[in-house]
């Protein structure tokens, strides 16, 4: 500590993490004379993680800039152990916070367990219960848990997933989650866009697909399942921000090419795809933030996945677990557009993800008013 106040170190890597990272950085930030705030990023991803570090004006402390073409798991794990211990050292923190489930994630909280540095996981406590889905998140999440002083549960459930597994419940805190939070600084009013522009005359369908399981003949089945629906609506229309992967893209346009209702497009900035989010009639995604964000909005999610670790949301019935076949996406896609009743009822939903306070909630935590969790 240095004048009483907390040398808070945050590390991320990925455009999902830095979403619900930066709100945290800019709230700890606004505490001065509490908090001595510096920020790590891996450039795990490269350009998505910029784009959003503009969006909310966060500038690194350090960036290691571990991205590199073809990376393995391995790359990105060595890379980020070895790289960051170097940071650790010349900061010397007393608390790291990092996010959720990625592999920079995972490697951080490893190199601060080596050196005796305690961890505080935002988003913590979710669970699938199996490492193989979705895979490396499973194992990563888990395994930052593990090490961590802090765990910064966002709902009563993933809170039980760790009060289950033997964690203290004095270091167990449910804030809600910060992804809510950050719809706070991206969502506007005044929001246009030329793809919006096209869409404004249809129902307009939102789609994110990119998770490592599904790549292959699941995202095939998925792809065809979304375009049998989209060639029997014509008052629909369909916009997928195509993920870089080369794979996601081969199978993107092998699938969906053709449908003049439906865009292909580049990869959104955070701050242009929450507005399309605010401003779509429902999402099909294989994402985990946006099951949490699109709920926020009042917008159906169809979860194209065979396990989510956000089971709250099915529980709530702002999400629907469709799983990668065909047939079962089609049906329930078909049901959302055909029933107004059923597509109500989701979108009445109560969002379980938080109240958009839950980066207040860590930091007053972080100085000891454990009083004030959700």
């Amino acid at each position: 500590m240095e004048a009483n106040r907390t040398r808070a170190l945050l590390v991320f890597g990925t455009r999902p993490e830095a979403i619900k990272m930066c709100p945290l950085v800019n709230e700890l930030k606004s505490r001065p004379q509490e908090f001595e705030t510096r920020v790590c990023v891996t450039g795990q991803h490269r350009e998505m993680l910029d784009q959003v570090l503009r969006v909310f004006d966060v500038v690194p402390d350090y960036d290691l800039n571990i991205m590199k073409q073809g990376q393995t798991l391995f790359d990105i794990t060595c890379a980020v152990l070895q790289s960051f211990k170097n940071v650790l050292e010349e900061e010397r923190p007393d608390i790291v916070l990092v996010h959720g489930d990625t592999t920079t994630s995972f490697a951080a909280a490893l190199a601060c367990f080596y050196l005796h540095i305690p961890v505080g996981h935002v988003e913590a406590g979710l669970r699938t219960h199996n490492l193989q889905s979705p895979w490396p998140e499973e194992f990563n999440r888990q395994a930052v848990d593990a090490v961590c002083e802090y765990h910064f549960a966002p709902t009563e459930t993933s809170a039980q997933n760790l009060l289950n597994e033997g964690k203290p419940a004095n270091r167990v805190f449910i804030t809600g989650n910060t992804g809510i939070d950050a719809l706070k600084t991206t969502v506007r009013d005044d929001y246009d866009h030329e793809a919006l522009e096209w869409a404004h005359d249809s129902r307009l369908i939102l789609i994110t697909a990119h998770r490592r399981e599904n790549l292959g003949e699941p995202m095939h089945r998925m792809f065809r399942a979304i375009r049998r629906v989209m060639d029997e609506h014509p008052d629909v229309k369909a916009i997928y921000p195509v993920h870089m992967n080369p794979l996601v893209r081969e199978a993107a346009h092998a699938e969906l090419d053709g449908c003049n209702r439906l865009r292909l497009i580049e990869p959104l900035e955070a701050l242009d795809f929450h507005n399309f989010l605010a401003r779509c009639y429902l999402v099909l995604t294989d994402s985990g933030g946006i099951q949490e964000e699109a709920p926020g909005l009042g917008k159906p999610v169809l979860v194209m996945r065979d396990t989510t670790e956000r089971p709250e949301g099915i529980k709530a019935g702002t999400l629907r677990l469709v799983g990668t076949d065909e047939d079962a996406i089609y049906q329930s896609f078909n049901d959302l557009l055909n029933n107004d009743d059923v597509y109500g009822e989701m979108a009445r939903a109560n969002n379980p993800y938080g109240d958009g306070h839950a980066c207040s909630r860590i930091a007053e935590i972080l100085r000891g008013n454990h009083e004030l969790a959700f």
